[in-house]
């Protein structure tokens, strides 16, 4: 038996060892970054990209100024104006549909407006073109572009030609057999796909390795061609990055003041667990830096105050555990049973409690534009890493932790001089007194 806890206690502390130097090495990538063979791994100022309040920039307000649009059409301007800015470079642009008329267009950095304007309100050209860079065709030879999914499950991108683009075409392939054609829109390759044999019949197929979100997304800019609607410019707005640069800094502050005063209290009143719990919520942060890097989202400053909102979920969850674990104690359990009841009674409230607000989360992502979608990005990510480290990660600390000796009640924060002795004396599993 006294063999078993040694190995229990020995292995518990070597995967503890394994998860703080995991740790450590994510903090280090997230923070500082590194280069390994020629290969960049980005920290979390180069990775995650700023909004408009953080890093300043310009936000152009478009109106289509036809009638009857379709949300297809819609759809389709978005596409080809988020093509069109991308070419400034520098960061992603954030294009989205406000209304049933107009499109934003945030791009953060340093632009002439001027060219931001002249370039999304412009007429725009699709092309075809060979290797040698002469024009084939042009958007006005295409009938129909549509994106399916074959058989065996792969994304094609299927053409059709009006009567003078199917001459063109069998021409342009005719000459170019096991060579490319590029298909561009304001020089910008949306493919280029290799010719295996002349097509005469004006229908033509592009096939490749893309997905059917990329293939629709091409189809539907080709179909498009030129941009299909007439767009005024409602608002053009310059926006520095004064405010981000003040606020940023002071939010850092304070999220550090909190934390601090987090893994005060939370030491004070659960001892030991509590410190465990705020080594969580550092893996909690972690994890949600590299989930918003990996999934490209853009953080402003109501992003931020979303993170503080689920940091201040997370530890929550964290209290209504210990909480019940020492109540369970009171009633003289023993840890280990205490522990297990303490994590399972407190799972109803903390599901019922996060649920409610990831519903609230989806009705402000659906139906808000901007900053507040932005918001809603920011606390579903949160809510979810957040349920995951109280639930998952605390668990896994404190059960580790007790495997490896932490077996006393007082290390759970409760004082058996404070309270009424229980009757009786309980033994636990391992015919240990608690």
């Amino acid at each position: 038996m006294k063999k078993d806890k040694l190995t229990s206690k020995g292995s518990s502390l070597f995967i503890f060892i394994l998860v703080l130097l995991l740790f450590l090495f994510c903090t280090f990538w997230g923070f500082k970054g590194f280069e390994i063979s020629g290969y960049k791994f980005k920290n979390f100022n180069d990775s995650i990209q700023k909004g408009l309040d953080l890093q300043g920039g310009v936000s152009v307000l478009q109106e289509i100024v036809d009638e009857n649009i379709t949300k297809e059409t819609l759809q389709n301007t978005r596409e080809l104006l988020s093509l069109r800015v991308n070419k400034f470079g520098l960061s992603e642009p954030v294009v989205t549909i406000e209304g049933s008329n107009r499109i934003r267009i945030d791009l953060a950095g340093e632009f002439d407006s001027n060219d931001i304007v002249k370039t999304l309100t412009s007429t725009g050209q699709l092309n075809f073109k060979n290797e040698e860079g002469n024009v084939l065709l042009t958007g006005n030879d295409v009938k129909n572009a549509t994106a399916v999914l074959t058989q065996d499950g792969k994304a094609i991108i299927q053409l059709k030609f009006t009567d003078e683009g199917t001459k063109k075409f069998a021409e342009a392939t005719g000459n170019n057999i096991n060579k490319t054609i590029e298909i561009s829109m304001d020089d910008q390759v949306l493919t280029k796909p290799v010719v295996n044999t002349q097509i005469t019949d004006g229908e033509a197929i592009i096939e490749g390795s893309m997905s059917f979100e990329e293939a629709n997304k091409i189809a539907s800019i080709i179909q498009s061609g030129a941009l299909p609607v007439t767009l005024k410019t409602i608002s053009v707005n310059k926006v520095g990055p004064t405010l981000g640069a003040e606020s940023l800094p002071n939010t850092i502050k304070a999220g550090l003041i909190g934390f601090i005063f987090i893994l005060i209290i939370m030491f004070i009143r659960y001892r030991f667990p509590g410190i465990l719990s705020v080594f969580s919520l550092a893996i909690y942060m972690i994890l949600f830096l590299f989930v918003f890097a990996l999934i490209g989202a853009v953080l402003t400053l109501p992003g931020i105050a979303g993170i503080l909102l689920t940091l201040g979920m997370a530890i929550d969850s964290n209290i209504l555990i210990f909480e019940r674990i020492r109540e369970e104690l009171k009633k003289g359990k023993s840890v280990k049973i205490s522990i297990k009841i303490g994590f399972d009674k407190a799972m109803n409230s903390i599901l019922d409690s996060n649920i409610t607000t990831i519903i609230a989360g989806l009705v402000l992502y659906f139906i808000g534009t901007g900053s507040v979608k932005g918001f809603a990005t920011t606390l579903l990510i949160g809510i979810v890493l957040s349920m995951f480290s109280s639930i998952v990660i605390t668990r896994f600390l404190i059960e580790l932790f007790y495997n490896m000796g932490l077996r006393s009640k007082r290390s759970y924060g409760f004082n058996e001089n404070e309270h009424k002795k229980s009757e009786g004396v309980i033994i636990d599993e391992h015919n240990e007194k608690v």
